[in-house]
């Protein structure tokens, strides 16, 4: 029998990816928002039979086996820790944490419980460009690789009203929600792993014509980082949100 799920988080991911559980023979139990009225708008939007925007609601649930954490990311090692404690099987969306120590917590809770699933969402190394282009590596195709160099530039990731993607403490920002990715699909497409890494990010858009007043946006809209992989490979990333609206 398919263990039953709780899902954390009300985003357009957690509008897709519901359906798809069901369709694979999952039942989804629950569903956590950070607000009230967000949990019970999902919840009736999905017909997820319980919702509530009290954490240990969902996880104290004996229906609940599984749980999914794809809500703001400095919840995630909070969420996570306390779901492996309990006994409850994870998959948290990237990033793992916002800092080494949250890392290290939900590392340390995954090996002192080797019996329960607990993953980290890099979802970005399962496309088929990226899968293909490890192939041709491992092939030699194009020989050793010396340099990696990385340039996504994309609109803006604000919304209309202020939320956590507008604050770095939250885990807003290209380097959390975009960096994240690229870090793991260059270890994954090269096998190697950073030894020295080294960076610098910007803030350039701090309001909008919606977002202003009392608070401000600090979440990183530029970051420019550079690594140096253990097989001697050097990585060069550029992330930019801050591009200009040309409609």
């Amino acid at each position: 029998m398919l263990p039953g799920i709780g899902v954390f988080g009300t985003g357009d991911i957690v509008r897709a990816l519901v359906p798809f559980l069901r369709a694979k023979g999952f039942r989804v139990e629950a569903v956590w928002g950070r607000t009230l009225e967000a949990a019970e708008n999902v919840a009736t939007e999905l017909n997820i039979p319980f919702h509530t925007n009290k954490v240990d609601d969902v996880l104290l649930r004996k229906d609940v086996d599984l749980v999914f954490i794809i809500c703001q990311p400095d919840l995630h090692a909070q969420i996570a820790v306390k779901a492996l404690g309990i006994g409850k099987h994870v998959l948290c969306d990237r990033p793992a944490g916002l800092c080494q120590l949250e890392v290290l917590k939900m590392v340390h809770a995954a090996q002192y419980y080797p019996s329960l699933i607990s993953v980290i969402s890099h979802g970005l190394r399962f496309l088929p460009a990226f899968v293909q282009m490890k192939r041709h590596l491992e092939a030699g195709y194009v020989g050793a690789v010396n340099v990696c160099d990385v340039r996504v530039h994309c609109g803006s990731m604000i919304g209309s009203q202020f939320d956590w993607m507008c604050s770095h403490l939250m885990g807003g920002g290209i380097l959390t929600m975009v960096g994240s990715h690229i870090i793991d699909a260059v270890s994954f497409v090269t096998g190697q792993r950073a030894t020295r890494v080294h960076g610098m990010m910007r803030t350039f858009t701090k309001s909008t014509e919606k977002i202003n007043g009392i608070r401000w946006i600090d979440s990183d809209d530029f970051c420019s980082f550079q690594m140096i992989l253990d097989g001697g490979a050097c990585v060069t990333a550029t992330l930019n949100s801050h591009v200009a609206d040309c409609a």
